[in-house]
């Protein structure tokens, strides 16, 4: 299974699959020529934290190439922990999904 591993603005890695990736385009085929741009959201995109799930966070970032519908992409990742060959914790951190939105700029 292919995966992509990029590093976000917080210094955090994080992957994505194939698997996940056709997820998303299966109840949002017209996302699949924006794959980059999901890519670039994980890395110089903001995120905010779910107030009820600590360890998720939503990814989001804004490109006007999405317009007029649309005009962020937002990725849901998973931020965990898993143990490694030498028997120490090492980050696990996953897109679970992602989609297009329109968000009304502040002010």
């Amino acid at each position: 299974m292919r995966k992509w591993i990029v590093q976000d603005r917080y210094n955090n890695s994080i992957y994505f699959t194939e698997e996940r990736w056709q997820h998303i385009l299966e109840s949002r085929p017209e996302l699949e020529s924006y794959f980059d741009q999901f890519l670039e959201t994980l890395r110089t995109g903001r995120r905010k934290q779910d107030p009820l799930i600590p360890n998720k966070y939503r990814y989001f970032k804004q490109f006007d190439v999405l317009l007029p519908e649309n005009n962020h992409l937002i990725l849901v990742v998973v931020f965990k922990t898993q143990l490694g060959d030498d028997g120490e914790y090492v980050p696990n951190n996953y897109v679970l999904t992602g989609w297009a939105k329109f968000i009304q700029p502040k002010g």
